[in-house]
């Protein structure tokens, strides 16, 4: 198949009750109209007389993929205990799913894709495409973020990407370096407030080159980084500029690891604090500061994180 030819897939359900059935006509629209997949579906193709047996048959042995739609009728009948003249459709073309698994597992365990809806469950899958130990893609709703584990599947691209191999150094790994990394220029800033700036900044007497400074009509400075693990402890100062308009301003400072928040620390004119903590294990470190009451026009705060470093 071309990299721009839409997979063929074939979709296989059982007709349980008519909300069962809408809901798999809605999910194939969703496929084939939104994302662009190439879907086959019985309920498109009722316009004329036609063997069935014939019809599904062929999409059985040509469509790239096959999505079954799970439920407690499909089972039944994919398992051979619903009577033989219930749902005559599905049973054969899970039949058919079953031979040609048993002909080729390895092949088919890839093509054949159980779906569930959350009005079923993994109960509800054919034991024969081994629901506990194998993967099942459950669809809480029909946007592209709701079909995305199935869509790697398809597409055969993982959600997320296995990173290039580094160089291996064999036995001879020399003793971890210090590294210290300076949080204003050296990483990539994930999110931050609109007016925040890097840049020098003087506080309580001292320059710090590398800065996360708030001089605005901002209620919130904040800047969030990925930490990825890969560092140990964080240090920075916390202070008022100190060539601030207002000299009566109290600034308030505060670290979130992962979502949790450190205590606040205020500070004030000529008073700086100087903040350190254990970030080991974290995976996302947040910086935030503000002045109580700032507005539009007033009460504008003159803060900085000076220097805040990494390790």
């Amino acid at each position: 198949m071309a990299d721009n030819e839409a997979p063929q897939v074939f979709v296989t359900y059982a007709h349980d009750s008519p909300e069962h059935k809408e809901r798999v006509r809605r999910f194939a629209e969703f496929l084939h109209a939104e994302i662009g997949l190439e879907v086959h579906l019985d309920q498109w193709d009722d316009n004329e007389r036609r063997d069935w047996s014939l019809w599904a048959s062929k999409h059985l042995d040509t469509a790239n993929f096959v999505v079954v739609v799970v439920s407690p009728e499909y089972k039944r009948r994919a398992e051979g205990t619903a009577a033989p003249d219930e749902g005559r459709g599905s049973q054969y073309e899970a039949a058919r799913i079953r031979d040609r698994l048993t002909k080729n597992l390895n092949l088919e365990l890839k093509r054949v894709l159980p779906v569930v809806f959350p009005q079923q469950s993994i109960e509800d899958i054919p034991n024969f495409l081994n629901p506990y130990s194998t993967t099942r893609y459950p669809i809480e709703t029909f946007t592209e973020e709701g079909v995305s584990d199935l869509l790697t599947a398809i597409t055969g691209r993982a959600r997320q990407q296995r990173p290039e191999r580094g160089e291996w150094r064999g036995g001879a790994l020399s003793a971890p370096e210090s590294r210290r990394t300076p949080l204003a220029t050296g990483l990539k800033w994930q999110a931050c407030s609109s007016l925040i700036r890097t840049e020098g900044a003087r506080i309580g007497d001292v320059h710090y080159a590398d800065s996360i400074v708030l001089r605005a009509a901002e209620r919130l400075g904040f800047v969030e980084v990925d930490l990825g693990m890969a560092y140990r402890r964080f240090t920075a100062v916390a202070g008022v500029l100190d060539d601030a308009v207002e000299t009566f301003q109290v600034g308030h400072f505060r670290v979130l690891l992962d979502g949790r928040p450190s205590p606040e620390t205020k500070v004030a004119l000529g008073r700086p604090a100087v903040i350190e903590l254990d970030v080991s294990g974290a995976l996302k470190l947040r910086l935030e500061m503000y002045r109580p009451g700032t507005t539009s026009t007033r009460w504008l705060p003159e803060l900085a994180w000076g220097d805040p470093t990494l390790e």
